[in-house]
């Protein structure tokens, strides 16, 4: 059994769960959700005595097997598992059969799935807000589960609540585009809300959200089954709409024809409150969304790609468990950026995406130096390790390169498309490790292309793209680097600049005219490689091109990421407070607050300039943000190992 779950205690591999029937209760002011959990279980061995799920601060007050009361005993708490609990089963088991369990629970103020928003959190500060984050390992502080993406589960809910209420499911009642909660008055009267999932999912994409947030559709593409919509608090479905309306569809039916047809039916989109720690999740139905996405000008759009590709390479085809994650997200990077490719008609944007990831990559593996393993693609766990200590661009920007790298090695897309497809159909409904994704690339390319693809799949230097550490991909990467070439151009003026003073005749506020954001992104990132500039170059560097005020989070990020190093410069010491307002939205923006690819590099670039400054920050600020950004940022600041 050496190829099990390293992070749950559960017995999945004998008895398994198929389907759960959730019943809950959200109560805001007490800040709990209350109710049941019916497993239907498959049995896989004979004479199984006990079921065994995960729970992570949850106090279970009862049991049932089949109807009747049943026997638990819920283990002592391990740190990053959480607590065992053990339903005892009734005797004589078999192999084959079915069993139903129920737990009775509630979540507890320690919970690290759901975060609870006071009203003035939120965009309308008129009703608190509630949301789950369940992935990697959280899910069992929302429910008692088999919390391994080993067991793919259904599930059905009902959901008692006094605002609106979301789950990763197809809704049943009341209707999505009816009145806001079913014309009961929001924030006073209880409405039950139903939903259903038929598609079998892992357990990390169990998701809910409840607060005062209206659907609008968008507009049906063509002839397809599946709808699209977003949600958002009213003062932001305007700008949500707009946002990715003309796209959303679009991107989904291009998918479409690369790999297979949608599965899950429904594929809406919820800009959550600013405290969501990523920039989307991609919970089965439901993606959710950062507000950092809502720039105004669509330049931020492929965060719904990727999430939406999840649909296949990871909802769909899944990760095993955490040693093998970067099948989710290698696989999402690379079909991102081909779909890109794909839309924009031209190899220059999926280059362009690359360059971008290659700077985040680099930066990621210089982070993990002292803990090496953590620069690997396929982490060996050990049992009970958290994963969210490794969480990184590496298996993202790494695993997306070395399936670049096998697309180029094998003969380009017309050869490689044609297995893509094959993967999908192979593995679509399972969960996989990293062999069988391997076992099966032989397969495929044994049987179409022979002994000439066999020689050239041999010559992928494998235990280094997979196991191998370093700053370093192991082969040299080369992408298109059209759109690159204005960006480096005007980084090179300002690096050649820097003994001469800048002034209205050097440099126009027009220079970034024909830029979009990822270009700018591209020209800070490339200043960022060069010697640092004079603090009187970059003051006005960020006067002039808008940069030190621009509402564009990834655009901002870059530019703080630029006048903060080297820590111990004039110019980090003139921005550093402006960059800790920043951060934790004190600036009057609000909405960077909480998303973790912010939030950490800042907060740490602060530390490293102004310790006393990022704890005093950080000390006011913490409990706004989620509970899986709070313990991350503790360990970035030093506060506990």
């Amino acid at each position: 059994m050496s190829n099990l779950d390293p992070t749950t205690q559960s017995n999945y591999w004998q008895i398994a769960s198929e389907h759960i029937t959730f019943d809950w209760s959200v109560d805001f002011t007490a800040q709990i959700l209350s109710g049941s959990a019916t497993h239907r279980m498959n049995v896989l061995l004979d004479d199984i005595e006990e079921a065994i799920f995960d729970t992570g601060d949850l106090q279970v007050t009862g049991a049932e097997v089949n109807g009747s009361a049943a026997s638990y005993d819920l283990k002592s708490k391990h740190e990053v598992m959480g607590a065992a609990l053990h339903v005892s089963l009734p005797k004589n088991l078999k192999s084959g059969t079915t069993v139903d369990v129920t737990v009775l629970y509630k979540t507890t103020k320690d919970c690290t799935a759901l975060q609870w928003l006071d009203k003035d959190q939120t965009q309308g500060k008129q009703f608190p807000y509630l949301f789950s984050q369940c992935q990697p390992i959280h899910a069992r502080a929302l429910a008692p589960v088999q919390d391994s993406p080993s067991v793919k589960i259904t599930y059905s809910a009902k959901v008692a609540s006094i605002l609106p209420v979301l789950l990763s499911a197809i809704r049943v009642s009341p209707p999505s585009d009816g009145p806001a909660h079913d014309g009961k008055i929001i924030g006073e009267d209880i409405v039950v809300y139903t939903y259903d999932q038929p598609v079998p999912i892992p357990s990390y994409l169990l998701a809910i959200a409840s607060g005062n947030v209206r659907y609008r559709p968008f507009p049906q593409f063509e002839d397809k089954q599946w709808k699209t919509g977003i949600w958002a608090e009213p003062e932001l479905i305007d700008a949500a709409y707009w946002e990715f309306s003309e796209d959303t569809a679009r991107f989904l039916a291009a998918e479409e024809k690369i790999v297979v047809p949608y599965k899950f039916g429904v594929y809406d989109l919820l800009v959550l409150p600013p405290s969501f720690p990523y920039g989307g999740m991609e919970n089965a139905c439901l993606s959710f969304l950062t507000p950092t996405l809502l720039t105004g000008d669509r330049t931020l759009v492929d965060v719904v790609v990727h999430e939406l590709t999840h649909s296949w390479f990871g909802n769909g085809v899944t990760h095993a468990h955490a040693t093998h994650f970067w099948l989710n997200e290698g696989w999402t990077v690379y079909m991102e950026r081909l779909l890109l490719q794909v839309l924009h008609g031209s190899p220059a944007f999926r280059g362009f995406s690359y360059i971008i990831g290659a700077k985040a990559l680099r930066d990621d593996l210089e982070r993990y130096a002292d803990t090496p393993r953590y620069q690997r693609l396929v982490i060996a766990y050990e049992k009970g390790e958290d994963p969210d200590d490794a969480y990184s661009r590496v298996p993202y920007e790494k695993g997306s390169n070395l399936i670049l790298h096998l697309e180029q090695t094998l003969g380009g897309l017309d050869v490689f498309l044609p297995y893509v497809k094959d993967y999908v159909r192979t593995f679509i409904g399972t969960s996989i490790t990293t062999e069988q994704w391997k076992d099966h690339l032989y397969g495929f390319f044994s049987k179409n292309g022979g002994p000439e693809k066999i020689k050239l799949l041999d010559g992928v230097d494998w235990d280094t793209w997979l196991y191998g550490e370093g700053v370093e991909l192991p082969v040299k990467m080369t992408y298109d680097e059209t759109l690159v070439q204005a960006a480096y151009a005007l980084a090179d003026r300002w690096d050649a600049s820097r003994s001469t003073t800048v002034d209205a005749t050097a440099f126009k506020k027009t220079d970034l005219d024909a830029f979009n954001a990822n270009q700018i992104i591209v020209f800070l990132e490339r200043l960022q490689s060069l010697p640092a500039l004079p603090i009187s170059h970059l003051t006005h560097l960020g006067t002039l091109y808008t940069l030190s005020s621009t509402p564009n989070a990834e655009v901002r990020l870059r530019f703080y990421a630029l006048v903060l190093s080297p820590p111990t410069s004039e110019a980090a010491a003139h921005f550093v407070g402006d960059a800790g307002r920043w951060v934790v939205g004190a600036d009057g923006t609000g909405v960077i607050k909480g998303r973790m690819k912010f939030c950490r590099p800042i907060f740490k670039a602060v530390f490293k300039v102004d310790q006393k400054l990022a704890l005093d920050i950080w000390a006011k600020n913490k409990e706004g943000f989620h509970p899986i950004a709070r313990r991350l940022i503790d360990k970035d600041l030093g506060l506990y190992e």
